[in-house]
C-alpha cells in the first residue's frame, strides 16, 4: 500500500469526533469521518441526530512521521496498532464507506464476530455493482463490509432478489 494511499485510524475521547476532525482539518490534516443520521427517542420526542458511524474513530490521511503531530490535537487519544503496526485503511475502503455513506441506506455497524458468508454481487439499487459478503442475521439478509483496520464490520440490509451469487 502506498503511503500516499494510507488512512491511518484515530481514536479519540468518547463523544469528541466531530471536534477532532474540524481541530485536524484546520491544521490542513485531511481527515474523514464518516457520519449517519439516526432518529432518537426520547420520553417526550424523537429526533432526527446525526452522529458518527464508527464510535470514537476517524480516520486520517497523514505520512507516518506526522502521526505524533496529530495526536497533539485536544480529544485525540492514539492511533490504533495492531501487533506494532499502526492500523491502515486503504483508499479503496475510504471510498467505499463513502459511496455507502451517500446513497443514505440504513447501515448498521456491528464488531460481533461474523462467519465468513457467500459472495455475492448487487443487482440493483443504490449499492448496484458492490461485491461482497452475505449473511443471514435474524432471519434477513445482510451485506457485510468489514473495516478489518477498525475491527468493526458494516451491516446493508438487502433483498435476496437483488443479490447475484458470485461462483468461484
Amino acid at each position: 500500500m502506498s503511503e500516499n494511499n494510507r488512512w491511518f485510524v484515530m481514536y479519540t475521547a468518547p463523544r469528541a469526533e466531530k471536534k477532532v476532525a474540524e481541530r485536524l482539518s484546520e491544521k490542513g490534516v485531511e481527515v474523514y469521518l464518516p457520519m449517519v443520521e439516526q432518529v432518537r427517542q426520547w420520553s417526550d420526542r424523537k429526533k432526527k441526530v446525526v452522529v458518527p458511524l464508527f464510535n470514537g474513530y476517524l480516520f486520517v490521511k497523514i505520512p507516518k512521521d506526522r502521526l505524533w503531530e496529530a495526536l497533539q490535537v485536544n480529544g485525540a487519544v492514539k492511533f490504533v496498532n495492531f501487533s506494532g503496526e499502526h492500523a491502515s485503511v486503504p483508499q479503496t475502503e475510504i471510498d467505499t464507506i463513502r459511496r455507502i455513506i451517500e446513497t443514505g441506506v440504513s447501515v448498521e455497524v456491528n464488531t460481533d464476530p461474523i462467519e465468513k458468508g457467500e459472495k455475492v454481487r448487487i443487482l440493483g439499487g443504490p449499492l448496484e455493482g458492490f461485491e461482497g459478503e452475505c449473511v443471514q442475521k435474524s432471519n434477513q439478509d445482510y451485506f457485510i463490509i468489514r473495516i478489518p483496520g477498525i475491527n468493526q464490520n458494516m451491516l446493508i440490509n438487502v433483498a435476496r432478489k437483488y443479490l447475484d451469487v458470485i461462483k468461484d
